[in-house]
């Protein structure tokens, strides 16, 4: 009996915005000789990345379909999905529930593509899907001038050398189910250069802060309390002592302006205010408690906790609406200080959504993290595009 025939799939999706205008990418090959057999990519508008990754597995799926006429046997073949986005492999894989209305369509439809097959997940490096990346990054740039993607122009086939590939053909069995670890090691990595790091330090408390009341851009701009400016002042004296901040970035609210200038008159530097990095305007809940919203907008406030389309009551933002302007004041910032430390001083909801980003996990996770007032995070930024989250909610200085 012959062997059941095997593809490798390799797909990744991007948004630049997240959400922004989006692509996918996919690639099939054929894992015994590395030989590309099928490309696609596609424009598709204003999406998230995660809705660009999972379009690109559907896309990769179906060209495996296409390349197997229907016939006996066929339904048997062995495909290998690998892709960098963690999200879709454990959620395909069946590891992770698929929570947010949005993926479980697109989730679905994946799954449908090719029943009867033998499909397997493999989570990769970002650097072992470059082919998968440079299709996607074409179908972005092609929207940018009102296009298609053009399969006759591509050049994704010569970023793709593919050790690994030839060898997942070795054995008859299907490979691994389980995401594997990265095989690119820490000596073998690529020389990135120093990356632009910013850390991330959370404003003082205000009035409303012990109060769990939310506070955003479209309240009262409040100042720090006396607790807040304690708190600055232990910051200050922690950077000042660690000695590695080079610049100081701050939001345009007080409470944010404060803490920055209590560690930029430490560090002997100038404050530069970035709009982008203000806090989320809660619309008619600024100032209110989660209880007394609950009370008032019930209805508004599960649809905020359900989407993060949604938003507050009263013409607030929504958490899609602050990625946004987050990410575009992020990508100033990496660009502009490339081997740099700088301090971003700023609220909870911009640290988590970049923490976020960072980690490539869906927007429920914003309310799976805890900040504290005048809490440390860091996230690093390479050269290739990679993030690297370092520290997470630190107050050792505070104690």
């Amino acid at each position: 009996m012959s062997r059941p025939r095997q593809f490798v799939v390799e797909a990744d999706g991007g948004s630049r915005g997240n959400p922004g205008p989006a692509g996918y990418g996919a690639v099939v090959i054929d894992p015994e000789t590395g030989e590309t057999l099928a490309e696609a990519a596609e424009y598709i508008g204003v999406a998230t990345n995660n809705v660009a990754e999972y379009k690109g597995l559907i896309a990769g799926l179906r060209a495996v379909k296409a390349l197997l006429p229907d016939g006996p046997g066929e339904a048997g073949a062995r495909v290998h999905v690998r892709m960098d986005s963690k999200l879709v492999v454990e959620q395909m894989s069946g590891r992770w529930k698929i929570k947010h209305p949005d993926m479980k369509p697109l989730a679905a439809e994946a799954a449908s593509v090719l029943p009867g097959f033998a499909l397997t997940y493999e989570w990769i490096p970002r650097e072992r899907n470059k082919h998968a990346d440079r299709l996607a990054n074409e179908a972005m740039d092609a929207g940018r001038r009102g296009a298609q993607w053009d399969p006759s122009a591509s050049t994704a086939a010569f970023d793709a050398p593919r050790p690994s590939v030839a060898a997942t053909a070795q054995s008859s069995n299907p490979p691994p189910s389980d995401p594997v670890t990265p095989q690119v090691g820490w000596g073998s990595a690529p020389d990135l250069g120093a990356p632009a790091t910013l850390v991330l330090l959370r404003h003082g408390e205000t009035a409303l802060t012990p109060q769990k009341r939310f506070s955003g851009s479209g309240g009262t701009d409040p100042e720090l309390s006396a607790a807040g400016r304690e708190q600055a002042e232990r910051a200050a004296a922690a950077f000042a002592a660690r000695g590695t901040v080079q610049e100081i970035v701050s939001s345009p609210l007080r409470r944010c302006r404060e803490t920055a200038g209590a560690v930029a008159a430490r560090l002997g530097l100038e404050v530069r205010v970035e709009d982008g990095l203000r806090e989320t305007d809660f619309g008619a809940w600024e100032g209110l408690t989660f209880g007394e919203v609950r009370e008032r907008y019930a209805a508004d406030l599960d649809a905020w906790l359900d989407s993060p389309d949604a938003a507050p009551t009263g013409g607030g933002e929504s958490f899609a609406q602050v990625a946004v302007r987050v990410a575009e004041a992020r990508d100033r910032l990496v660009a502009r200080c490339a081997g740099r430390t700088v301090l971003v001083v700023t609220h909870v909801t911009p640290i988590k959504t970049l923490v976020r980003l960072a980690l490539g996990a869906p927007p429920e996770s914003l309310f799976r993290m805890e900040l504290s007032a005048a809490s440390v995070s860091a996230v690093a930024y390479y050269a290739d595009g990679n993030a690297s989250l370092r520290l997470l909610n630190d107050t050792s200085h505070l104690r």
